[in-house]
């Protein structure tokens, strides 16, 4: 391990520019690294923090031919969106870049450049998959098939989104073509190959030994898990019509393969970040004072861990990852989190619902973050934390402590007197807390050290409970003038160590304390912000009480989600064996109007109905029991088949049969005359 680095260059993970942001990506990556950024600067480290936006490769090229407009227009479109979720829940990246920019193109075609002299690559002609009617070569994102290892019918080229599995698209079976539809034919093309098991034992020894104590135990899994199988070489190039020109001869029309450009966006940002800053991007890369951390998602680990490493080391330049503290998979609801079938939430819908409460989201996700496993965020979860935790607990003892110091010293933070054995414990414990939350966060454990934070806030509201101020003020006025001064040093500490967890809140809290909370310096003594005579600003609320309304609207909102997608994937029954017009008018369906409506005694599914069809009245046995009740028919406009023979159901002797369907999530509706001035009897033809 790096002691003492000099600088830190953290990354995180490249969004595609394929859709907006959503909670998955925000619990995955973007908070932790943020928190961790937000921690280091603090400490006044030089902290170069990079990101942007991923805009090539079959993703775009998908999405654009989806929606009908070129990849350019996918790529600003959500890079606009991207940008403002970011910017919204106070991501502080130093640079977010993008990778169409030319720095970016120039830098990766560099890079390309100087593996290729130095004879890095394989260069092999092979036979890939073509889709002659599209007449184009089909990458990964392009075809769909068979899992080989688990038998996922709807596995994609370049990886199983049910058994998690890295794959080729040759490797598919039954392979289809997802542009046209057709069974794509093989076809010999040209490209260039990382020769990855050249680097097998300089990464076996590099993680699994060197890093064996300090990286995640899940990342060290899945490294383990790819060196076991033994490393294959890896296409670096790709024949498609939209990405970053191969600069060499003979690469006429094909691209770099998005995996090799994307990590290099990194670097690209970098340098773009020093040009406009005056510093020297170099420093932030090649030097061995320099710490580098990628913080990713676990679909990532494997191009993070070995791949780019392994370009890094044939680049022979660089410098190597200290640490790679990858996230599971965050779950919404019970589900995975689902892009395609809007099974999110969205970070800029949900600002709409709700407004300035970014930092509850933040600490929602971060209190259940998958550090080490698949974790389920559900809204019930969310509204306990905002109500039960940042309310209750944080926002509870702000406001006591502001409110009384207002109320007995007009803002002004008093003198305390001598410190009683329950004073000095409870500063003694206070100063414990940023050492104790500052290891946490160096071992990138933030569920943990924000549970750490919290502790501070509770560590204010029983010293309060227990000291009672409001009551000692009544007999020993002095005393309480230390009471408040040491529920001051906790609130001002509160502030400090929030920044990089609530840095909304944070920001907040320092103005109404009047203090400034730039400054994470591990010699407590120092941290005396609110001394005699500080005049601090009026309370304010910090953390709303959210209501059970807000949340059924979101929990309403994903049912919606839940039947749209039933009705968008729903099978239509195949037409039915063509009927002439001599057997369609020998049916009598006739608009009826049900009168009467009883369940059918020891039968679940049937009700016994009394229908008035304008010609007669009849009963008419029903199996919709299980959907409506005797008294949600009553009184139901109904269309009815009158001229099918009867049919005795458990004795009961059914007269005819109402029209019925299903909607999208699958329950029962009756097809109904709604128009008015349809009369009972209405022949319908």
């Amino acid at each position: 391990m790096l002691e003492n680095p000099k600088r830190y260059t953290i990354t995180a993970a490249l969004p595609y520019t394929n859709g907006p942001i959503h909670i998955g990506h925000l619990a995955g990556v973007y908070v932790p690294s943020d928190i961790y950024a937000r921690y280091l600067r603090l400490q006044g480290k030089d902290v170069a923090f990079m990101c942007g936006s991923d805009e090539h490769g079959v993703a775009i090229s998908m999405k654009a031919k989806k929606e009908g407009i070129t990849p350019q227009e996918v790529i600003d479109k959500y890079d606009a969106i991207i940008r403002k979720s970011f910017v919204d829940f106070g991501i502080s990246f130093d640079n977010y870049s993008r990778t169409s920019a030319k720095i970016h193109h120039d830098t990766a075609q560099e890079f390309f450049k100087k593996l290729y002299d130095q004879n890095d690559f394989i260069e092999e002609v092979t036979d890939q998959l073509y889709d002659a009617k599209a007449d184009q070569f089909l990458a990964d994102r392009f075809v769909t098939g068979t899992c080989p290892k688990c038998g996922n019918l709807e596995a994609y080229g370049d990886q199983c989104e049910k058994c998690g599995s890295t794959l080729n698209a040759t490797d598919l079976i039954n392979p289809k073509s997802t542009i046209t539809g057709e069974i794509p034919i093989m076809k010999s093309t040209k490209h260039w190959f990382l020769p990855l098991d050249r680097y097998q034992d300089f990464l076996q020894k590099w993680i699994l030994v060197d890093h064996a104590k300090d990286w995640k135990t899940n990342v060290l899994g899945q490294v383990k898990s790819w060196l076991d199988d033994g490393l294959k070489p890896r296409a670096v190039t790709r024949d498609l019509d939209w990405g970053i020109d191969v600069p060499v001869e003979g690469a006429e029309g094909k691209k770099l393969y998005v995996w090799f450009d994307a990590p290099i966006g990194y670097i690209s940002a970098t340098k773009e970040w020093a040009a406009r800053e005056g510093k020297n991007w170099e420093d932030y890369w090649k030097k061995d004072d320099t710490k580098l951390v990628h913080f990713i998602g676990k679909d990532n680990i494997v191009f993070h861990c070995i791949i780019f490493p392994a370009m890094l080391k044939a680049e022979g330049t660089y410098i190597l990852p200290e640490n790679v503290p990858a996230n599971e998979f965050l779950n919404l609801e019970g589900n995975k989190l689902s892009t395609s079938k809007n099974w999110a939430v969205w970070l800029h819908e949900y600002l709409l619902d709700f407004p300035e409460k970014q930092d509850v989201l933040r600490y929602a996700l971060t209190a259940n973050a998958p550090e080490t496993k698949d974790n389920d965020f559900t809204w019930k979860d969310f509204q306990a934390r905002n109500n039960n935790e940042l309310a209750a607990v944080y926002g509870n003892f702000i406001n006591r402590v502001v409110v009384l110091t207002h109320k007995y010293y007009d803002g002004i933070v008093p003198t305390p007197n001598e410190f009683s054995e329950v004073d000095e414990n409870t500063l003694a414990e206070l100063k414990a807390y940023p050492a104790v939350i500052s290891s946490s966060l160096e071992r990138y454990r933030f569920r943990e050290a924000q549970v750490e934070l919290m502790n501070v806030a509770r560590l204010g509201n029983k010293y309060l409970a227990d000291e009672e101020p409001w009551k000692m003020v009544k007999t020993n006025p002095e005393r309480v003038k230390t009471q408040m001064y040491v529920a001051l040093k906790i609130a001002s500490t509160l502030a400090i160590l929030s920044e990089p967890f609530l840095p909304f809140t944070a920001k907040k809290l320092a103005t109404i304390l009047n203090i400034e909370t730039n400054n994470w310096n591990l010699d407590f003594d120092q941290w005396n912000f609110v001394k005699p005579g500080h005049k601090i600003n009026q309370a304010e609320i910090l953390f709303a009480q959210i209501e059970d309304a807000e949340i059924q609207k979101q929990v309403d909102k994903l049912e919606a989600t839940k039947d749209a997608n039933k009705a968008e994937n729903a099978v239509v029954e195949s037409q039915k064996e063509t009927a002439t017009f001599d057997d369609f008018s020998k049916l009598d369906i006739r608009v009826g109007t049900i009168i009467e409506a009883e369940k059918m005694p020891k039968a679940n599914k049937l009700l016994v109905l009394k229908v008035d069809t304008g010609i007669d009245i009849r009963t008419i046995v029903s199996g919709i029991a299980e959907h409506f009740s005797p008294e949600e028919v009553l009184g139901k406009r109904v269309t009815v088949l009158v001229n099918l023979a009867p049919r005795a159901l458990r004795g009961v002797e059914s007269q005819g049969m109402i029209l019925m369907t299903n909607d999208a999530a699958g329950k029962l509706v009756f097809v109904n005359p709604d128009a008015e001035g349809v009369a009972n009897g209405a022949l319908i033809s």
